[in-house]
């Protein structure tokens, strides 16, 4: 079970200083005209106000270049106090009466990027080739391990060395598609969720019912606008069932895009004079796992160990070829590699129901969900279709 959710735990570490905006569901008895409905958001140090008079989306906020020094403050309405806003956000004591978070991502394509740290590639071989078999990770550890002396973490992906290092694998049949995106020129990126399907912070995340092998992904999300421009970023938790993918990467899909398999938030924050893209490259990413068995696991990933630059892997996915008219929130990749034992040695860790997953960065505050299967998790109904129809019967259209 969460424990209740309060502001300073989800908060960045210097509060309210940065520009921070989202989404939250408005009631109806709190909207204008009496009809609930999602609602682009600035939380300040002053409360919550509703940006949905400037843009009715979050994606239209986004791409018109929100500034929080320009607002006409004649089209903003305060909503509540943050504090009431991010403690209704636990989904088990969530009073419908207030706003709470949703995830800071509507109309964008919500895209992720893997393998881009060398541990995690590393994780990836090891799980096609056990087929999905956590008790075989260890052994096939040990034995790439052997082969790849030294760190390859210096490696630049689609470099000479790279090549060389591929070569050498090769000959020890020990090559895989994960290494092609690994260490070649070409990142992956695959689609990650549905337009509308992120949940957000305080509310479960969900895996198959028939997973054994699985684990949180603790990554930045960065929010880039239709003009192929990053203009600020967010936490994320990119679910990864390790025995689905390993068994065949075209379960790619199965094992990434399913019912609140994908968490977002708390809250984008955009570029200012108080964070940036830099801020981005430097940070930390902290995990915590809680679980109800006592179990608790604490890792961290520090962004300055990705072997592709993160504006590279914008380019790599929005670019002339592809264009992405909402925008897009791009995942950037995870280092977290789950080989801590949780029941028995050797096969690594795995979630088990109730797991309380904290995803956090000082510059981001934290993301908090909850572990559930995806079956128990509430089902996906407010789609492109629902939010027509929402706004229209709201006069934001």
């Amino acid at each position: 079970m969460q424990k209740r959710i309060l502001a300073e735990d989800i908060l960045p570490a210097d509060g309210t200083a940065g520009t921070l905006v989202g989404r939250a569901w408005i009631p109806a008895a709190r909207s204008q005209n009496n009809v609930a409905g999602p609602s682009p958001i600035l939380v300040a140090e002053d409360g919550v106000f509703d940006l949905s008079q400037i843009a009715p989306t979050f994606s239209t906020l986004i791409n018109a270049g929100f500034n929080r020094s320009n607002i006409d403050t004649d089209k903003i309405r305060y909503l509540c106090s943050t504090e009431d806003l991010l403690e209704n956000s636990h989904s088990e004591s969530r009073d419908p009466a207030l706003p709470h978070l949703l995830a800071p991502v509507d109309l964008q394509a919500v895209k992720a990027c893997g393998v881009t740290f060398m541990c995690s590639m590393l994780e990836r071989i090891i799980e096609e080739r056990a087929g999905g078999d956590s008790a075989r990770a260890a052994q096939i550890r040990t034995q790439l391990s052997s082969v790849i002396e030294g760190s390859i973490s210096d490696i630049k992906p689609g470099s000479k060395d790279a090549e060389a290092l591929k070569a050498v694998l090769q000959k020890e049949d020990l090559w895989s598609q994960y290494l092609e995106v690994g260490i070649g020129p070409y990142a992956e990126v695959f689609t990650k969720a549905q337009v509308l399907s992120s949940v957000g912070s305080g509310d479960d995340v969900g895996i198959l019912p028939f997973s054994e092998w699985n684990n949180p992904e603790p990554e930045i999300v960065l929010l880039v606008n239709n003009q192929a421009q990053v203009v600020g970023a967010t936490l994320g938790n990119d679910v990864n069932l390790r025995d689905i993918e390993g068994r065949s990467a075209l379960l790619l899909g199965k094992a990434k895009d399913n019912n609140a398999s994908c968490a977002i938030g708390p809250l984008v924050r955009l570029f200012d004079n108080t964070f940036s893209i830099e801020d981005v490259r430097k940070a930390d990413v902290q995990l915590n796992i809680r679980g109800e068995d006592g179990f608790e696991l604490n890792e961290v990933s520090p962004m300055t160990a990705i072997s592709r630059d993160v504006l590279d892997l914008v380019g790599q996915t929005f670019n002339e070829n592809h264009q992405y008219p909402d925008g897009i929130a791009l995942f950037t990749g995870t280092l977290f590699a789950p080989t801590q034992d949780r029941d028995h040695p050797g096969q690594g860790f795995t979630h088990k129901l109730g797991d309380a997953v904290t995803i956090a960065t000082p510059k981001l505050g934290a993301l908090v969900n909850t572990v559930t299967h995806t079956n128990r998790a509430p089902q996906w109904e407010f789609g492109i279709s629902a939010l027509i129809k929402n706004l229209s019967e709201r006069g934001l259209l």
